[in-house]
């Protein structure tokens, strides 16, 4: 799939075979600045730029996917129209990329990592964070949950508006039939296979909101596939580590 750097650039050159990190698909334009906690990842590895997603979840650390790592990785914060100079914008480069220790980029297991920011975040209405799902926290199958980015919004078209899509979370069960290394205690899915809206290529480490708190992180699904579900990174299982890694930085 051929995209353009800066916009809608595919990880696939950082995943294993017959998967894909998410992408918008289905979805609508969200309300400028409605989800402030939002994060534009623009990443530099062997001399190319690709992009993920991201969310703020301190003034000085972001969330995504361990899967979006990079030799250098600059963040947005603020923005809308990632293409024009809103004066919300804010870019921070990231001082220190902080990958969970058991990450496995075969299964995608513990797909995770806090980006440390070069400084603090000055905290606005159109920049500000999200709360995580508590250590217990386990959302329900068939609850309506969300998920955003600056994804494609089909296959052959891109936006550079952020851009939003609800998803229902499915069960344990279905997401074990169709992917070989799921993991239930670590993740989650979601997506109803019955719908096509969706997540694919370029939304990697954005966050899955359900009523108001994050509780997955975007990871994979299957390559030149928008059918649902996805999976995404179960942050419940994670939150002791995220904690421990914030404080003692």
């Amino acid at each position: 799939m051929k995209v353009q750097i800066l916009l809608l650039i595919p990880m696939a050159f950082l995943l294993p075979s017959g998967t894909w990190a998410g992408e918008i698909i289905g979805g609508q334009e969200a309300q400028p600045h409605s989800r402030p906690y939002m994060a534009y990842l623009s990443i530099q590895r062997t001399g190319k730029t690709y992009i993920c997603g991201g969310f703020l979840v301190a003034k000085n650390f972001v969330l995504t996917a361990a899967h979006c790592k990079g030799e250098k990785i600059t963040v947005t914060l603020g923005a809308h129209n990632i293409r024009e100079r809103e004066q919300s914008q804010h870019k921070i480069s990231v001082s220190r990329q902080i990958l969970h220790p058991r990450y496995n980029k075969k299964t995608y297991k513990n797909d995770i990592m806090l980006l440390q920011l070069h400084h603090n975040a000055h905290l606005t209405k159109e920049i500000g964070l999200i709360d995580l799902t508590s250590a217990h926290g386990r959302v329900s199958p068939g609850t309506m949950c969300s998920v955003a980015g600056w994804g494609k919004t089909i296959l052959t078209d891109s936006s550079d508006t952020l851009q939003e899509v609800n998803l229902l979370v499915i069960s344990d069960k279905t997401c074990d039939n169709q992917y070989p290394h799921y993991y239930s205690s670590s993740m989650l899915c979601a997506g109803d296979p019955d719908d096509q809206k969706s997540v694919y290529h370029g939304d990697s480490g954005g966050p899955l909101v359900c009523c108001g708190v994050a509780v997955g992180i975007v990871s994979t699904g299957f390559k030149n596939s928008i059918a649902p579900p996805a999976v995404y990174t179960r942050i419940s299982h994670f939150v002791p580590w995220i904690t421990d890694t914030m404080r003692g930085i």
